[in-house]
């Protein structure tokens, strides 16, 4: 779909009765509303349709809190779960008085950061391809109070339930870490991670692997084909829908949780990353593991910028949870070809034409609001070309096993968020070029960071205060 009138006839030929309209709010969560289809007409796809903005996570104020949804025609799908035949929007958001659009919303931010890039001459796409893993659980329960905290997760595979009288226990449960590859019936979620790329495809999207991750108690991932920046972002606003609710039909319940489980490996999102111009790779070349000068300089600005852009790619205090040595997490701010304990890896696997060379930065995970993240590794990335940032030499070893001297060389990410966050405050001008992110929104973020969710886990003792310190 790309023009209204196809959108119409689409919806016309499928006999959809609803339509929905749905756009990204601050931290990262698709919010809707839903109209007749009698309502969706040509003219709705510039005028757009009001709403309360004001009680959007991040937005605005009660005084100025009208706003516009409009609608964008290429992003159109039909829903796999309604039980009345619904139409998908995506939409952007505009100001109803101007008609700009809105700064902080998170598409626009990303929209713009595709126009900065071909304003620069750097190139005129942007491609990424995000790898977002996911648990699958059988059983949540998780609250708060004064008195009270707790959280308790449950798998039918998961390594705690080995001696369980299940009535029988038939076994094949992975162990901690042992997770990855193996067949059924070790691997129990074959059938539905099936049926999710069937309702993936049915929205779109074109499948390439997937299969069962690292970590015991359900850990999955489902790979895809690559898109431009934006594209890739409501790309992975559908995924993570359609994977939730295929789990939900199937009476299971998916979390995107960096690290929901202790003593075993969290959840990524390997961000796979190359810039084209006029239908030419710039990342690849005759430098190192077949990349290109710009290929570099985008790894050394990617890496300079980390420290900072992190407080984008790993946005929850859970962030930080996953980012420990020692569970494949990418702690070390270098680039390797192949190896994965480096924050930046070049795939050699597979990838001998030019146009499959890229960069793949491991620290992003899928906590975080695709739009945002995806938009500011593009401009970490851009900042590293034109300022010509070399990486410096490649790290091509184990990381985790080098030297204590010599490990001491290498920098880290941050070891939280409120860390993360500061950094965030004294390096962020790469940002505001060509107006993408704004002063406003770096601001925003920062604050509704800290007093949404740093304060918020900074003032509750934790379980495991009481195991270390109630006897003091």
């Amino acid at each position: 779909m790309t023009t209204p009138r196809e959108v119409i006839a689409l919806a016309t030929d499928k006999k959809v009765r609803y339509v929905d309209l749905r756009f990204n709010d601050f931290p990262g969560t698709w919010q809707h509303f839903s109209i007749p289809v009698a309502h969706l007409t040509e003219e709705c796809f510039e005028d757009g349709f009001a709403f309360d903005g004001s009680s959007i996570r991040g937005w605005q104020s009660i005084h100025e809190s009208d706003m516009l949804v409009v609608p964008d025609p290429a992003t159109a799908f039909l829903d796999p779960f309604t039980e009345q035949p619904t139409l998908v929007l995506t939409c952007n958001v505009k100001d109803p008085i101007t008609h700009q659009d809105y700064p902080r919303d998170p598409r626009n931010i990303a929209r713009r950061a595709e126009a900065y890039v071909a304003s620069t001459g750097i190139g005129d796409t942007v491609y990424f391809g995000p790898e977002a893993e996911f648990f699958v659980f059988d059983d949540v329960r998780f609250d708060q109070g004064t008195q009270f905290g707790y959280y308790h997760l449950d798998s039918n595979e998961g390594a705690w339930n080995m001696g369980r009288d299940e009535r029988p226990n038939l076994g094949h449960k992975p162990r901690q870490k042992g997770g990855y590859f193996p067949c059924p019936p070790t691997d129990q979620f074959f059938d539905l991670r099936n049926t999710m790329c069937t309702n993936l495809e049915r929205c779109g999207f074109e499948i390439e692997r997937h299969h069962h991750e690292v970590a015991t108690g359900g850990q999955q991932e489902i790979n895809y084909k690559y898109a431009s920046l934006t594209r890739a972002a409501d790309m992975m606003m559908i995924f993570k829908y359609v994977v939730k609710n295929t789990a939900l039909k199937a009476g299971k319940t998916v979390t995107f949780m960096p690290k929901p489980l202790y003593g075993d490996n969290g959840s990524g999102m390997h961000c796979h990353l190359s810039i084209w111009r006029k239908g030419t790779n710039t990342f690849a070349g005759e430098r190192y593991a077949g990349l290109s000068d710009e290929a570099l300089w985008a790894i050394g600005g990617i890496l300079h910028h980390a420290p900072a852009l992190v407080a984008f790619t790993n946005p929850t205090t859970n962030s930080y949870k996953r980012l420990v040595a020692g569970y494949e997490a990418p702690v070390n701010l270098a680039y390797s070809a192949r190896n994965r304990s480096a924050s930046i890896r070049i795939p050699v696997g597979g990838v001998s034409k030019p146009g499959a060379r890229r960069i793949e930065f491991r620290c992003p995970d899928p906590s975080s609001n695709p739009y945002l993240a995806f938009a500011a590794i593009t401009m970490a990335a851009v900042d590293g070309i034109q300022r010509k940032l070399h990486p410096g030499e490649p790290l091509d070893k184990d990381i985790y096993d080098l030297p204590p001297e010599e490990k001491a060389k290498v920098p880290g990410t941050p070891y939280d968020l409120n860390t993360a966050l500061t950094n965030l405050e004294h390096d962020h001008e790469w940002l505001l070029k060509g107006d993408v992110f704004s002063e406003d929104v770096v601001k925003a973020w920062i604050h509704y960071k800290r007093k949404s969710e740093v304060d918020a886990i900074r003032t509750r003792p934790h379980p495991q205060e009481f195991v270390l310190y109630y006897d003091c």
